[in-house]
């Protein structure tokens, strides 16, 4: 019996979509659970989020900042801007008001006239509610990062805030010293960026020692 051969048009597309199922099973299914699986087995912290918890529920991630704000006035108010609240470490300024889903800078260059204003005016506010003299304020604490959210303030700006919080929480400048000494970072591998101090982790540290095994992180809006 003759063989029946296929066109060769036919055989080229027939390669190619063995190909394209086959590369879809690999890439698409197998390199997804394999590098899950390793991750789950020897970083699952990590790739699960690095989460903070509060009695069992995820209230924030190491990775992401967050507003430490007072409750709104006018709740849904889409202008209305939110007020710090005086018994949390507060973090850097966001252009995306510390929306993951608005991540980014305010693309103001370093000659643009608004950019100056705002950093002006925010350390004149910061000054006064830190009850600092304006000229000490560090300038992360006037200037947004490039990904509108980053955990990360300078050690000086965290020992800045002390005095406040410890005033708004009743405890001494002393015990909150300490927490912001404990978590301080330095650069990474010795040598790699600024000595650091994330604020959602020191803001988890004051919850537990103000009201020790049961307070904590409240959940981010959204």
């Amino acid at each position: 019996m003759a063989r029946t051969t296929l066109p060769a048009a036919l055989r080229h597309h027939l390669a190619a979509l063995r190909m394209l199922l086959a590369l879809t099973v690999i890439t698409g299914v197998g390199y997804p659970l394999l590098v899950t699986g390793i991750a789950q087995a020897g970083l699952s912290e990590q790739a699960n989020g690095s989460l903070l918890t509060t009695h069992g529920t995820a209230v924030a991630s190491r990775l992401i900042g967050q507003n430490f704000a007072l409750p709104a006035r006018h709740p849904g108010d889409p202008h209305e801007v939110p007020r710090p609240d005086p018994g949390w470490f507060q973090p850097r300024p966001s252009a995306g008001g510390y929306d993951p889903g608005n991540s980014g800078a305010s693309n103001l260059g370093p000659t643009n006239p608004l950019l100056t204003a705002t950093v002006r005016a925010r350390r004149a506010a910061l000054a006064a509610f830190d009850g600092v003299p304006p000229a000490t304020v560090p300038a992360d604490a006037v200037t947004g990062s490039g990904s509108g959210l980053d955990p990360a303030i300078s050690p000086a700006y965290a020992y800045q805030q002390v005095r406040r919080v410890a005033r708004a929480r009743r405890l001494t400048p002393a015990r909150v010293r300490r927490l912001v000494t404990h978590q301080l970072h330095g650069r990474d591998l010795g040598f790699l960026g600024q000595p650091y101090v994330n604020v959602v982790e020191l803001n988890q540290a004051l919850a537990e020692e103000a009201r020790p095994g049961r307070a904590g992180l409240r959940r981010a809006p959204g």
